[in-house]
Protein backbone atom coordinates (compact mmCIF):
# COMPACT_ATOMS: atom_id res chain seq x y z
CA UNK A 1 0.00 0.00 0.00
CA UNK A 2 2.81 2.07 0.78
CA UNK A 3 4.33 1.79 -2.27
CA UNK A 4 0.72 2.49 -4.68
CA UNK A 5 0.83 5.68 -2.25
CA UNK A 6 4.52 6.28 -3.25
CA UNK A 7 3.60 6.54 -7.41
CA UNK A 8 0.05 7.71 -6.69
CA UNK A 9 -0.44 9.69 -4.15
CA UNK A 10 -0.41 13.36 -6.15
CA UNK A 11 -2.77 11.72 -8.54
CA UNK A 12 -5.04 11.21 -5.43
CA UNK A 13 -5.39 14.53 -4.69
CA UNK A 14 -5.39 15.73 -7.52
CA UNK A 15 -8.64 14.06 -8.54
CA UNK A 16 -10.47 14.54 -4.87
CA UNK A 17 -9.08 18.47 -5.59
CA UNK A 18 -10.83 17.78 -9.17
CA UNK A 19 -14.17 16.27 -7.62
CA UNK A 20 -14.19 19.17 -5.44
CA UNK A 21 -14.24 21.53 -7.67
CA UNK A 22 -16.80 19.68 -9.65
CA UNK A 23 -19.33 19.58 -6.50
CA UNK A 24 -18.85 23.19 -5.62
CA UNK A 25 -19.18 24.00 -9.85
CA UNK A 26 -22.05 21.91 -9.77
CA UNK A 27 -24.01 22.99 -7.07
CA UNK A 28 -23.59 26.55 -7.51
CA UNK A 29 -24.63 26.46 -11.22
CA UNK A 30 -27.78 24.34 -10.29
CA UNK A 31 -28.37 24.42 -6.66
CA UNK A 32 -29.71 20.97 -6.77
CA UNK A 33 -27.97 18.22 -4.85
CA UNK A 34 -29.67 15.67 -7.92
CA UNK A 35 -27.58 17.44 -10.40
CA UNK A 36 -24.73 17.87 -8.49
CA UNK A 37 -24.50 14.44 -7.92
CA UNK A 38 -24.94 13.48 -11.67
CA UNK A 39 -22.49 16.20 -12.82
CA UNK A 40 -19.78 14.95 -10.16
CA UNK A 41 -20.54 11.16 -11.66
CA UNK A 42 -20.04 12.00 -15.01
CA UNK A 43 -16.75 13.69 -13.88
CA UNK A 44 -16.30 9.89 -12.33
CA UNK A 45 -16.91 8.07 -15.40
CA UNK A 46 -14.38 10.46 -17.64
CA UNK A 47 -12.00 10.00 -15.75
CA UNK A 48 -11.97 5.79 -15.96
CA UNK A 49 -12.42 5.83 -19.20
CA UNK A 50 -9.33 8.07 -19.98
CA UNK A 51 -7.77 6.03 -18.02
CA UNK A 52 -9.10 2.54 -19.70
CA UNK A 53 -8.20 4.42 -23.23
CA UNK A 54 -4.90 5.34 -22.26
CA UNK A 55 -3.04 2.47 -20.52
CA UNK A 56 -1.45 1.70 -23.66
CA UNK A 57 -0.15 5.39 -24.10
CA UNK A 58 1.72 4.76 -20.46
CA UNK A 59 3.43 1.71 -21.74
CA UNK A 60 4.76 3.52 -24.88
CA UNK A 61 5.33 6.41 -22.61
CA UNK A 62 7.29 4.27 -20.24
CA UNK A 63 9.20 2.09 -23.05
CA UNK A 64 10.44 5.75 -24.23
CA UNK A 65 11.02 7.53 -20.28
CA UNK A 66 13.11 4.63 -19.21
CA UNK A 67 15.55 5.51 -21.76
CA UNK A 68 15.83 9.27 -20.51
CA UNK A 69 17.95 10.83 -17.54
CA UNK A 70 16.06 11.71 -14.23
CA UNK A 71 16.09 15.42 -14.70
CA UNK A 72 14.17 15.20 -18.44
CA UNK A 73 11.78 12.50 -16.71
CA UNK A 74 10.73 14.67 -13.85
CA UNK A 75 10.50 17.57 -16.51
CA UNK A 76 8.19 15.43 -18.66
CA UNK A 77 6.01 14.40 -15.16
CA UNK A 78 6.17 18.29 -14.33
CA UNK A 79 5.60 20.36 -17.14
CA UNK A 80 3.95 17.83 -19.20
CA UNK A 81 1.42 17.45 -16.78
CA UNK A 82 0.63 21.15 -17.54
CA UNK A 83 0.37 20.32 -21.68
CA UNK A 84 -1.13 17.52 -20.91
CA UNK A 85 -3.86 18.65 -18.47
CA UNK A 86 -4.67 22.20 -19.13
CA UNK A 87 -3.27 22.72 -22.89
CA UNK A 88 -5.12 19.17 -24.53
CA UNK A 89 -8.21 19.21 -22.44
CA UNK A 90 -8.80 22.33 -21.75
CA UNK A 91 -6.82 25.06 -24.63
CA UNK A 92 -7.22 22.55 -27.30
CA UNK A 93 -10.88 22.15 -27.62
CA UNK A 94 -11.30 26.15 -27.39
CA UNK A 95 -8.57 26.48 -29.88
CA UNK A 96 -10.59 24.15 -32.37
CA UNK A 97 -14.23 26.01 -31.71
CA UNK A 98 -12.00 29.38 -32.07
CA UNK A 99 -10.78 28.51 -35.24
CA UNK A 100 -13.70 26.72 -36.94
CA UNK A 101 -16.28 29.45 -35.87
CA UNK A 102 -13.68 32.24 -36.22
CA UNK A 103 -13.75 33.44 -33.11
CA UNK A 104 -11.49 35.21 -30.22
CA UNK A 105 -10.65 33.32 -27.31
CA UNK A 106 -13.25 35.35 -25.14
CA UNK A 107 -15.73 34.42 -27.46
CA UNK A 108 -14.71 31.24 -27.51
CA UNK A 109 -14.67 31.02 -24.18
CA UNK A 110 -18.68 32.16 -23.54
CA UNK A 111 -20.14 30.04 -26.00
CA UNK A 112 -18.37 26.90 -24.24
CA UNK A 113 -19.41 28.38 -21.00
CA UNK A 114 -22.93 29.52 -22.24
CA UNK A 115 -24.26 27.50 -25.24
CA UNK A 116 -22.73 24.23 -24.56
CA UNK A 117 -24.47 22.52 -27.30
CA UNK A 118 -23.45 24.77 -29.80
CA UNK A 119 -19.94 24.49 -28.55
CA UNK A 120 -20.18 20.49 -28.89
CA UNK A 121 -21.50 20.93 -32.73
CA UNK A 122 -18.30 22.74 -33.69
CA UNK A 123 -15.90 20.28 -32.08
CA UNK A 124 -17.71 17.14 -33.32
CA UNK A 125 -17.63 19.12 -36.69
CA UNK A 126 -13.44 19.07 -36.71
CA UNK A 127 -13.79 15.47 -35.92
CA UNK A 128 -12.60 14.60 -39.56
CA UNK A 129 -9.71 16.72 -39.20
CA UNK A 130 -8.47 15.68 -36.09
CA UNK A 131 -9.24 11.74 -36.84
CA UNK A 132 -6.61 12.02 -39.59
CA UNK A 133 -4.04 13.70 -37.61
CA UNK A 134 -4.17 11.57 -34.73
CA UNK A 135 -4.54 8.57 -36.72
CA UNK A 136 -1.81 9.06 -38.80
CA UNK A 137 0.57 10.02 -35.81
CA UNK A 138 -0.38 6.77 -33.73
CA UNK A 139 -0.47 4.82 -36.83
CA UNK A 140 3.12 5.40 -37.40
CA UNK A 141 4.51 5.14 -34.28
CA UNK A 142 3.17 1.57 -33.69
CA UNK A 143 4.40 0.69 -37.29
CA UNK A 144 7.77 2.16 -36.08
CA UNK A 145 8.31 -0.28 -33.50
CA UNK A 146 7.86 -3.43 -35.86
CA UNK A 147 9.00 -2.20 -38.63
CA UNK A 148 12.55 -2.54 -37.47
CA UNK A 149 15.41 -4.54 -39.13
CA UNK A 150 16.98 -4.65 -35.31
CA UNK A 151 14.19 -6.14 -33.43
CA UNK A 152 15.20 -9.72 -32.28
CA UNK A 153 12.26 -10.31 -29.79
CA UNK A 154 8.67 -10.99 -30.91
CA UNK A 155 5.41 -11.60 -29.17
CA UNK A 156 3.39 -13.07 -32.32
CA UNK A 157 6.52 -14.64 -34.16
CA UNK A 158 4.37 -15.19 -37.71
CA UNK A 159 3.82 -11.70 -38.21
CA UNK A 160 6.62 -9.80 -36.48
CA UNK A 161 9.23 -11.26 -37.84
CA UNK A 162 8.06 -10.67 -41.67
CA UNK A 163 7.18 -7.07 -40.51
CA UNK A 164 10.86 -6.61 -39.27
CA UNK A 165 12.37 -8.42 -42.81
CA UNK A 166 9.98 -5.93 -44.41
CA UNK A 167 11.40 -3.22 -43.11
CA UNK A 168 14.61 -3.70 -44.96
CA UNK A 169 12.55 -1.85 -47.44
CA UNK A 170 13.02 1.87 -46.84
CA UNK A 171 9.96 3.96 -45.53
CA UNK A 172 7.55 1.13 -46.10
CA UNK A 173 5.65 1.72 -43.43
CA UNK A 174 4.79 5.46 -44.73
CA UNK A 175 3.58 3.86 -48.01
CA UNK A 176 1.51 1.74 -45.84
CA UNK A 177 -0.08 4.37 -44.12
CA UNK A 178 -0.34 6.19 -47.50
CA UNK A 179 -2.54 3.92 -49.08
CA UNK A 180 -5.13 3.40 -45.38
CA UNK A 181 -5.22 7.01 -46.01
CA UNK A 182 -6.11 7.11 -49.60
CA UNK A 183 -8.56 4.16 -48.78
CA UNK A 184 -10.45 5.80 -45.83
CA UNK A 185 -10.35 9.17 -48.19
CA UNK A 186 -12.75 7.39 -50.95
CA UNK A 187 -15.04 6.84 -48.41
CA UNK A 188 -15.45 10.28 -47.82
CA UNK A 189 -17.21 13.10 -49.32
CA UNK A 190 -14.88 15.67 -51.27
CA UNK A 191 -14.52 18.30 -48.64
CA UNK A 192 -13.88 15.90 -46.04
CA UNK A 193 -11.89 13.93 -47.90
CA UNK A 194 -9.53 16.62 -48.80
CA UNK A 195 -9.31 17.89 -44.94
CA UNK A 196 -8.56 13.86 -43.36
CA UNK A 197 -5.96 13.66 -46.47
CA UNK A 198 -3.82 16.81 -45.48
CA UNK A 199 -4.42 16.55 -42.29
CA UNK A 200 -3.28 12.92 -42.38
CA UNK A 201 -0.22 14.25 -44.03
CA UNK A 202 0.44 16.80 -41.61
CA UNK A 203 0.29 14.18 -38.32
CA UNK A 204 2.82 11.98 -40.60
CA UNK A 205 5.04 15.16 -41.53
CA UNK A 206 4.74 16.02 -37.20
CA UNK A 207 6.12 12.42 -36.56
CA UNK A 208 8.90 12.51 -39.14
CA UNK A 209 10.01 15.78 -37.41
CA UNK A 210 10.34 14.53 -34.08
CA UNK A 211 11.30 11.69 -34.84
CA UNK A 212 14.36 13.26 -36.69
CA UNK A 213 14.89 16.03 -33.98
CA UNK A 214 15.27 12.98 -32.12
CA UNK A 215 18.17 11.61 -34.03
CA UNK A 216 20.16 14.99 -34.32
CA UNK A 217 20.34 15.05 -30.82
CA UNK A 218 21.20 12.18 -30.06
CA UNK A 219 23.92 12.24 -32.86
CA UNK A 220 24.91 15.05 -31.16
CA UNK A 221 25.08 13.62 -27.85
CA UNK A 222 27.39 10.31 -29.14
CA UNK A 223 29.92 12.70 -30.86
CA UNK A 224 29.84 14.55 -27.21
CA UNK A 225 30.09 11.72 -25.40
CA UNK A 226 33.30 10.68 -27.43
CA UNK A 227 35.18 13.31 -26.60
CA UNK A 228 34.55 12.23 -23.28
CA UNK A 229 31.59 15.10 -22.40
CA UNK A 230 28.62 13.70 -19.55
CA UNK A 231 25.72 14.34 -21.82
CA UNK A 232 22.51 14.20 -19.97
CA UNK A 233 19.60 15.41 -22.50
CA UNK A 234 16.45 14.29 -22.88
CA UNK A 235 14.74 16.69 -25.21
CA UNK A 236 14.00 14.55 -28.23
CA UNK A 237 12.31 11.94 -26.23
CA UNK A 238 9.87 14.64 -24.42
CA UNK A 239 9.02 16.60 -27.25
CA UNK A 240 8.26 12.98 -28.76
CA UNK A 241 6.11 11.69 -25.32
CA UNK A 242 3.92 15.38 -25.85
CA UNK A 243 2.95 15.11 -29.33
CA UNK A 244 2.33 11.23 -28.26
CA UNK A 245 0.08 12.59 -25.55
CA UNK A 246 -1.40 15.36 -27.38
CA UNK A 247 -2.41 12.69 -30.33
CA UNK A 248 -3.77 9.67 -27.33
CA UNK A 249 -5.72 12.88 -25.93
CA UNK A 250 -7.85 13.78 -29.76
CA UNK A 251 -9.65 10.37 -29.20
CA UNK A 252 -10.75 10.70 -25.81
CA UNK A 253 -11.68 14.82 -26.43
CA UNK A 254 -14.01 14.04 -29.11
CA UNK A 255 -15.65 11.12 -27.49
CA UNK A 256 -16.02 12.95 -24.05
CA UNK A 257 -19.16 14.57 -25.65
CA UNK A 258 -21.01 11.81 -25.94
CA UNK A 259 -21.16 11.97 -22.29
CA UNK A 260 -21.44 15.70 -21.30
CA UNK A 261 -21.20 19.14 -23.63
CA UNK A 262 -19.94 21.15 -20.56
CA UNK A 263 -16.59 22.37 -20.78
CA UNK A 264 -15.86 22.35 -17.15
CA UNK A 265 -16.98 18.80 -17.43
CA UNK A 266 -15.03 17.48 -19.52
CA UNK A 267 -12.04 19.19 -18.57
CA UNK A 268 -11.94 17.86 -14.63
CA UNK A 269 -12.81 14.13 -15.67
CA UNK A 270 -10.16 13.93 -18.68
CA UNK A 271 -7.75 16.05 -16.22
CA UNK A 272 -7.80 13.51 -13.59
CA UNK A 273 -7.89 10.29 -16.54
CA UNK A 274 -4.20 12.16 -17.71
CA UNK A 275 -2.76 12.26 -14.00
CA UNK A 276 -3.01 8.50 -13.96
CA UNK A 277 -1.38 7.69 -16.74
CA UNK A 278 1.44 9.77 -16.00
CA UNK A 279 1.61 7.75 -12.24
CA UNK A 280 1.12 5.25 -13.91
CA UNK A 281 3.85 5.67 -16.70
CA UNK A 282 6.71 6.61 -14.26
CA UNK A 283 5.17 3.55 -11.84
CA UNK A 284 6.39 1.53 -14.88
CA UNK A 285 9.66 2.92 -15.11
CA UNK A 286 10.71 2.92 -11.69
CA UNK A 287 9.73 -0.77 -11.05
CA UNK A 288 11.33 -2.07 -14.09
CA UNK A 289 8.00 -3.78 -15.29
CA UNK A 290 8.79 -3.35 -18.87
CA UNK A 291 11.95 -5.65 -18.17
CA UNK A 292 9.88 -8.21 -16.17
CA UNK A 293 7.45 -8.67 -18.57
CA UNK A 294 8.77 -9.01 -22.13
CA UNK A 295 5.95 -8.91 -24.18
CA UNK A 296 4.59 -6.10 -22.13
CA UNK A 297 5.76 -3.57 -24.89
CA UNK A 298 4.29 -5.63 -27.85
CA UNK A 299 0.62 -5.31 -26.94
CA UNK A 300 0.94 -1.66 -26.50
CA UNK A 301 2.52 -1.33 -29.75
CA UNK A 302 -0.24 -3.41 -31.33
CA UNK A 303 -3.01 -1.52 -29.01
CA UNK A 304 -1.59 1.89 -30.43
CA UNK A 305 -1.48 0.51 -34.38
CA UNK A 306 -5.04 -0.28 -33.62
CA UNK A 307 -6.62 2.75 -32.09
CA UNK A 308 -4.69 4.61 -34.78
CA UNK A 309 -6.60 2.82 -37.28
CA UNK A 310 -9.66 2.97 -35.62
CA UNK A 311 -9.20 6.84 -35.11
CA UNK A 312 -8.92 6.92 -39.36
CA UNK A 313 -11.55 4.97 -39.89
CA UNK A 314 -13.65 7.13 -37.62
CA UNK A 315 -13.32 9.92 -40.32
CA UNK A 316 -16.67 7.95 -41.77
CA UNK A 317 -18.01 5.50 -39.20
CA UNK A 318 -18.63 5.78 -35.35
CA UNK A 319 -17.14 3.33 -33.36
CA UNK A 320 -17.83 3.87 -29.96
CA UNK A 321 -14.58 3.92 -27.35
CA UNK A 322 -16.30 0.87 -25.30
CA UNK A 323 -14.60 -1.21 -28.17
CA UNK A 324 -11.38 1.01 -28.38
CA UNK A 325 -10.97 0.90 -24.91
CA UNK A 326 -11.99 -3.17 -24.71
CA UNK A 327 -9.46 -4.11 -27.71
CA UNK A 328 -6.61 -2.15 -25.73
CA UNK A 329 -7.00 -3.91 -22.70
CA UNK A 330 -7.35 -7.70 -24.29
CA UNK A 331 -4.23 -7.01 -26.41
CA UNK A 332 -2.38 -5.66 -23.45
CA UNK A 333 -3.91 -8.48 -21.13
CA UNK A 334 -2.87 -11.06 -23.86
CA UNK A 335 0.62 -9.41 -23.72
CA UNK A 336 1.38 -9.50 -20.15
CA UNK A 337 0.17 -13.57 -20.02
CA UNK A 338 2.30 -14.59 -22.40
CA UNK A 339 5.24 -12.59 -20.83
CA UNK A 340 4.23 -14.30 -17.14
CA UNK A 341 4.32 -17.80 -19.20
CA UNK A 342 7.22 -17.04 -20.63
CA UNK A 343 9.17 -16.20 -17.30
CA UNK A 344 7.72 -20.01 -16.14
CA UNK A 345 9.29 -21.47 -18.99
CA UNK A 346 12.53 -19.81 -18.93
CA UNK A 347 14.65 -19.22 -16.24
CA UNK A 348 15.28 -15.56 -14.82
CA UNK A 349 19.16 -16.32 -16.76
CA UNK A 350 17.98 -16.78 -20.19
CA UNK A 351 15.79 -13.40 -19.92
CA UNK A 352 17.54 -11.96 -22.52
CA UNK A 353 17.51 -14.93 -24.87
CA UNK A 354 15.41 -14.41 -28.50
CA UNK A 355 11.86 -14.91 -28.23
CA UNK A 356 10.19 -18.41 -29.34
Amino acid sequence: MATFLSFYKFSLVFTLICLGLGVWYGWSSTGDIGATASLVWIIVVLSVLEISLSFDNAVVNASVLKEMDEVWQRRFLTWGIAFAVFGMRVVFPLAIVAIAAGLGPIETLNLSLNDPARYEEIVSSAHVGIAGFGGAFLAMVGLKFFFDLDKDVHWIAAVERRLARIAALPAVEIALLLLAMWGVSTMLDPADALTFIVSGILGLVTFIAVEGLNTVLEMKADTARLQGAVVRSGLGGFLYLNVLDASFSFDGVIGAFALSNNMIVIALGLSIGAMFVRSMTIHLVRRGTLAQYRFLEHGAFWAIIVLGAIMLLSARFHIPETITGLIGAILIGLSLWWSVRHNRRHPVSEANAPAE
